[in-house]
């Protein structure tokens, strides 16, 4: 019997082998996409929990109140009422500033004071936008200038100012709440009022009005209610309590209770990050996050 010839033997296994193929195989159309690595100096430990669809985040940072006097307030007595209330939390500094920094990068930098201190391009928000999670900070009595403080708006309470030496286009005027909350809130939203209506300047009782005017219309939206995360904390003490300050977590499945463990502005930060599935940068890496609050 004669001999195939060794071309069509070869072509017939060729053949063969590629309709075995599946379509994870090297080179097919279903080839599976790698992972990144989430190892880098500002991740966690362990990686970030990936988040449901519907997870959104609200920030709120008050002004310059110690834990009893904040939670004195009707309002915000009631919110600790009927959510959960972070009973051991501190901030890590005094003044101002090295907290936002702090709540936003999980590091003062070293800063001691509320001057203005470009720092290299980073933080949470540039982490957010990397990741392609939508983001807004919004700053009530901000002008057309994010660097400009004026007798309202702070730039000191505004740490998105200082990462890269300038704002993103992402930091507006508190005015495009109403408007964002109306279509499509972002899925990260922070919240700094100005300097009457977060304490620094004004009274606590007016804080807590201000609080009331604004955390219902936040609670009103399908972003909360279909699995969001309200977080209110003050930056920090008015020196009188060891920087222990009032934290709420707000949740539409979280029963009242209080915890007693300890946290900081660093725990939050680590409590953002999970949520929202990116990794913990600076001191939130080895933070504890607030699991036992969030439910």
């Amino acid at each position: 019997m004669g001999h195939m010839p060794i071309g069509p033997v070869v072509a017939m296994l060729v053949l063969l082998l590629v309709s075995c193929s599946g379509p994870g195989t090297a080179g097919g159309s279903g080839a599976a996409t790698p992972r990144p690595s989430a190892a880098s100096p500002a991740s966690s430990p362990s990686s970030s929990p990936t988040p449901s669809a519907a997870s959104q985040v609200f920030v709120i940072v008050m002004e310059n109140r110690d834990f009893s006097t904040a939670i004195a307030q009707p309002y915000t007595a009631q919110l600790a009422a009927s959510y959960a209330v972070a009973n051991n939390y501190h901030a890590v500094a005094h003044p101002s500033l090295p907290n936002y920094l702090a709540l936003t990068s999980g590091s003062t930098w070293g800063i001691t004071d509320d001057g203005y201190h470009p720092l290299p391009p980073g933080g949470l928000g540039a982490q957010l936008t990397q990741a392609g999670v939508s983001w807004r900070a919004y700053m009530e009595g901000m002008g057309s200038d994010c660097l400009a403080s004026d007798s309202q708006y702070a730039v000191k309470h505004n740490p998105f100012a200082y990462y890269g030496g300038a704002c993103p286009p992402n930091v507006v005027p508190l005015t495009a709440l109403q408007g964002d909350l109306a279509t499509a809130a972002p899925r990260f939203v922070w919240i700094t009022p100005d300097l009457c209506h977060d304490g620094h300047d004004c009274s606590a009782a007016t804080a807590d009005d201000f609080l009331r005017s604004l955390v219902p219309r936040l609670l009103a939206t399908p972003a909360w209610q279909q699995g969001g995360l309200l977080l209110i904390t003050w930056d920090e003490d008015d020196g009188s309590s060891g920087n222990r300050v009032l934290t709420l977590v707000i949740a539409p499945h979280v029963a009242a209770h209080t915890s007693n463990q300890r946290y900081d502005h660093y725990s939050l930060l680590a409590t953002v990050e999970d949520t929202l599935g990116v990794p913990r940068l600076g001191q939130a890496a080895q933070a504890t996050p607030m699991t036992d609050l969030t439910g």
